[in-house]
């Protein structure tokens, strides 16, 4: 059997090529059915070999199914750089969260907290340190004010002065300086507008963890006026508002909201006042 294959695949062939007017031989060849399997698969293997090279060496790659686009790797590449520095800094505060732990416990913390020694236990004193009040001090006790329209300061009583309705809405909480509570805050429509009550400029646009999106705004007759726990902010430090511009959406931001609503504030001189006594809520 295996000797008939053999002599099947060595018998020779010719292959001859013939003038078809004069049937004159132009070309002949010798073939083996060996030969002829030999050469096929050979051509058919470089073939496969150079499809494969140019499609691995250029950009034919991407039109493969399946096969990410170079914008794709990149932003995997970066997703990638970005979790691995989130995951040291999560493994940096949680060491910090570790030993200021086991400080409060009484415990000796790791090597991460350097701590010095040469300070007794008895002779550190805590206090509740509060960012809000920190920020208020330094922009409303210091009588922060900006130089809005020709410059010069408008010595304008509050009675005299057309406020402008912040939020439509229902009054949740009063006005109480004894509790702490500099304002008064107002429940309204979800996605409510909030208005600047008067003409002024911007001088603080961010969050802060107790109270969210902030925005305070300076107005002429030393009057800055407070809006917290927005859900957005329209505007960013230095722009210049008009009385009933938009310039925040009502929110539920910040450790101390319990709802959506709006916490309005207006300091005059450096000094809380009630917002009730000039505002028709």
């Amino acid at each position: 059997m295996k000797e008939k294959l053999f002599k099947k695949l060595s018998d020779r062939y010719r292959l001859i090529i013939y003038n078809d007017t004069t049937f004159q031989s132009v070309w002949s060849m010798k073939l083996t059915r060996l030969k002829v399997f030999t050469v096929t698969s050979l051509l058919s293997a470089l073939i496969v070999v150079l499809v494969i090279l140019l499609i691995a060496t250029t950009g034919l790659r991407e039109y493969i199914p399946g096969y990410p686009r170079s914008e794709y790797r990149q932003m995997m590449v970066e997703s990638a750089l970005k979790l691995d520095s989130l995951e040291n800094e999560l493994e940096k505060r949680d060491k910090f969260f570790n030993g200021i732990q086991a400080i409060l416990e009484g415990e000796t913390p790791g090597d991460q907290i350097a701590i010095d020694s040469t300070v007794e236990p008895n002779q550190v004193d805590f206090h509740e340190y509060n960012h809000d009040s920190v920020f208020q001090d330094k922009l409303l006790a210091e009588q922060t004010s900006l130089s809005l329209g020709s410059g010069s300061r408008k010595n304008l009583s509050l009675s005299q002065i057309h406020f402008f309705l912040p939020v439509k809405g229902v009054v949740s909480n009063h006005f109480n300086s004894s509790a702490e509570h500099f304002g008064v805050d107002l429940v309204g429509e979800p996605n409510s507008r909030i208005s600047s009550v008067l003409d002024g400029t911007v001088i603080f646009s961010g969050w802060t963890i107790e109270t969210g999106y902030v925005i305070y705004i300076q107005h002429d007759a030393e009057l800055i006026s407070v809006y917290k726990h927005n859900a957005e902010l329209l505007k960013k430090v230095g722009d210049r508002v008009r009385a009933g511009e938009a310039i925040a959406i009502i929110g539920n931001t910040g450790e101390q909201t319990t709802g959506p609503h709006l916490h309005f504030e207006l300091w005059h001189d450096g000094t809380a006042v009630n917002p009730a006594e000039y505002i028709d809520f």
